[in-house]
């Protein structure tokens, strides 16, 4: 974290001390300079002063143009230019909820950066859309670039993805063209990315579209997703709901955890309480029926054949695959020690 040179709260009360009563208090009120550190609204600043919104947002931008203008301000210069060599070396373009906090914990502080960053001309405010947050900027060029570089990059996810951050980084910069070797930094560009709307990242630290139910998590059942996806092999319910109390410090009871894993069509009850991922290729069926359509697919095959095979799609005891591989009403075995359908 920085360590400023200047106070915010003095250069706050330096710069507004000319403005009148009311028109410091709208300036006072709007970013949070108060003592108690709250934003008030146009409307909570209307009510107070039996004036509409309207005319709140006009006393607050002639208090902005006053202070502009002022001998004050002008003096404080180096106050700004501390500012943007801060934002220089955070990339440029820097989301609004990664900037204030990187330079203070305290919200009250962070008010007051923001009041400075609103207030001079250095930085370009760009508001929340439907792609991106609210950021800063100070540099046209560069900014183009980042957005259409995290734009690009959204457009190459598909919704199931999920990607290892560092792989994420890289995809990233595969997009970002004709920029300096000083901004191709890993912490750099996780600041950029956490500007986006549409691609985030999930609890483990893994990337994809914001809109997936892989990233933005919505209940047991994909938090159970993403430990067993984690973990690679089949698990049993009871395991799955621990590890999401362990991984995600949510307490969650294993008759519920069975219940959301039965009714999601990602999951396939693969033993006795044993679940797998659907995307790993395991099937529903009781033993025979599993060894009827490998059978049907590949023929006749040895009996370690049929159970390699048979493993790969279920969860089975060996011993249960070759009991039910014994059975003459359903399979036969041939002179060269191979087993076909009966």
């Amino acid at each position: 974290m920085p360590t400023l040179s200047f106070k915010p709260k003095k250069i706050t009360n330096k710069i507004t001390a000319h403005l009148a009563e009311r028109a410091a208090d709208v300036i006072m009120s709007r970013f949070g300079l108060m003592a108690d550190g709250e934003r008030k609204t146009l409307e909570e600043i209307g009510k107070k002063y039996g004036i509409t919104r309207e005319r709140v947002r006009q006393i607050e931008d002639a208090a902005i143009n006053l202070i502009k203008k002022s001998a004050a301000y002008k003096a404080e210069q180096a106050t700004f230019e501390e500012l943007k060599q801060l934002m220089y070396k955070l990339g440029s373009i820097v989301a609004e909820h990664e900037l204030l906090p990187h330079i203070s914990k305290d919200k009250s502080t962070q008010n007051h950066i923001h009041f400075f960053l609103v207030l001079s001309d250095i930085f370009k405010k760009h508001h929340e859309d439907e792609h991106f947050h609210t950021r800063y900027s100070m540099d046209d060029v560069m900014a183009d670039k980042v957005h259409d570089a995290l734009r690009k990059l959204y457009t190459t996810l598909k919704d199931e993805d999920l990607i290892p951050e560092t792989e994420m980084i890289k995809k990233f910069f595969d997009q970002l063209k004709d920029v300096s070797e000083k901004y191709r930094d890993d912490e750099m560009a996780k600041r950029w990315l956490s500007m986006s709307k549409s691609v985030a990242k999930n609890g483990l630290g893994e990337w994809g579209k914001a809109t997936s139910p892989n990233i933005r998590t919505r209940g047991v059942k994909d938090y159970a997703f993403l430990v067993m996806r984690r973990h690679g092999s089949p698990m049993h319910f009871k395991e799955v709901a621990d590890a999401i109390t362990k991984t995600f410090s949510k307490k969650t009871h294993y008759a519920t955890c069975h219940n959301e894993l039965i009714k999601d069509s990602r999951f396939v009850l693969v033993g006795r309480g044993m679940y797998a991922l659907a995307e790993w290729g395991y099937k529903t069926g009781i033993a025979r029926e599993v060894i009827e359509d490998i059978l049907k697919k590949e023929g006749e095959l040895s009996k370690d054949e049929i159970v390699k095979k048979v493993m790969k799609e279920r969860y089975f005891k060996k011993n249960t695959i070759l009991v039910n591989l014994a059975n003459s009403k359903y399979f036969k075995k041939n002179a060269k020690g191979l087993y076909a359908l009966a």
